[in-house]
């Protein structure tokens, strides 16, 4: 039996935007709060997230690297096919409208100041609210290593463990699929997801959790 699973790879992160001016020069507003933000000094550098004009990923990312601002933009392959009947496979941005920097946070109004960049996620107090390195690190090695695309967020369904892979150890959600076993991952803070393919041999049941509706932790086992 195929399965996807949804992962909550982070705990519970919403988008404050700042109240800096935007490209157009209209103010942002705060609209959320950071529950639990990653432990880091004012000197130290660190990830964080940052939000993109609408299909200027990529620009923002090339401005990122001419001003030698360390970025991560993932990327998936994604087979598009134009009006003409040819195909072509592009990389497109795994998270629209997101990408990572590697700053310190004091250096937020130089990242804003690159063209198409909007805002960073902020913590309580108004300070940039970093992301753990570790997550950066299981970003690009499980999508080095499998294909992986957009998901639209999901909630719901058993509650199951990774336990082989790259991403052994992460705990999410589990719902029946028709066609093949894919991994649904979501991080809470920016509130976007992407699957990749899991062999449901790498899933274990949690014991005590919830189920979906018509499926028990014994079906993890067909």
């Amino acid at each position: 039996m195929p399965w996807v699973v949804i992962l909550r790879i982070l705990p519970n992160w919403k988008l404050w935007k700042s109240s800096l001016p935007s490209e157009d020069g209209e103010a942002l507003h705060t609209v959320g709060h950071l529950a639990h933000p990653a432990a880091l000094s004012d000197s130290a550098a660190g990830w964080f997230a940052l939000y993109t004009t609408a299909r200027h990923e990529k620009r923002v990312a090339d401005h990122l690297g001419q001003r030698e601002i360390e970025h991560y933009l993932p990327l998936y392959l994604a087979q598009h096919k134009w009006r003409d009947g040819s195909r072509v496979t592009l990389d497109l941005p795994l998270f629209p409208s997101y990408l990572f920097v590697r700053v310190q946070r004091h250096e937020r109004v130089r990242v804003l100041e690159v063209p198409g960049a909007l805002t960073m996620v902020l913590g309580t107090g108004g300070q940039p609210a970093a992301l753990p390195d570790a997550l950066i690190q299981t970003l690009r090695s499980g999508l080095a290593a499998a294909a992986v695309e957009p998901h639209p967020l999901l909630v719901g369904g058993q509650r199951v463990r990774i336990c082989a892979g790259a991403f052994t150890g992460l705990e999410g959600v589990v719902l029946r699929s028709k066609s093949r076993c894919r991994v649904v991952l979501t991080l809470d803070h920016i509130m976007r997801s992407f699957s990749v393919e899991l062999p449901t041999t790498d899933l274990e049941a949690i014991a005590d959790s919830a189920t979906v509706p018509g499926m028990s932790s014994k079906d993890l086992a067909r």
